[in-house]
């Protein structure tokens, strides 16, 4: 399993051909206390960095992109149900929704952790 990062704060789980994504903890610290997630529905394709979520704290509403290009096979609907969860466990329980890839190679484009630390410092 690797973990790669995106300069929008976005974290992926990559495990064969699956990526679990979610928001990285200086996202959330960022954001503040999460009140309301929308989640995209299963079937969905998107092309990389198009909008695919949304996380609205009591400060600012935030767009979640698809860090690479896929089709939505699973949601966190415990999420929707507890949205503090991005706040208490942004790299764990709080991921958002899991992609097919479509295509590998974009995730070349993307930060391992010691980049992402250079990236938020």
């Amino acid at each position: 399993m690797t973990t790669l990062y995106t300069s929008d704060h976005e974290w992926l789980r990559i495990e064969g051909d699956t990526a679990t994504i979610g928001i990285t903890d200086y996202a959330q610290s960022q954001l503040g206390d999460v009140v309301f997630v929308e989640l995209p529905k299963v079937g969905r394709s998107f092309a990389k960095a198009e909008a695919a979520a949304v996380v609205e704290s009591v400060k600012a509403a935030s767009d979640v992109y698809a860090p690479i290009s896929g089709e939505v096979i699973a949601v966190n609907d415990e999420l929707v149900a507890e949205p503090a969860l991005v706040n208490s466990d942004a790299g764990g329980k709080a991921w958002f929704f899991k992609l097919k890839i479509a295509n590998k190679s974009e995730l070349g484009g993307l930060m391992d952790e010691a980049a992402y630390a250079k990236h938020t410092a």
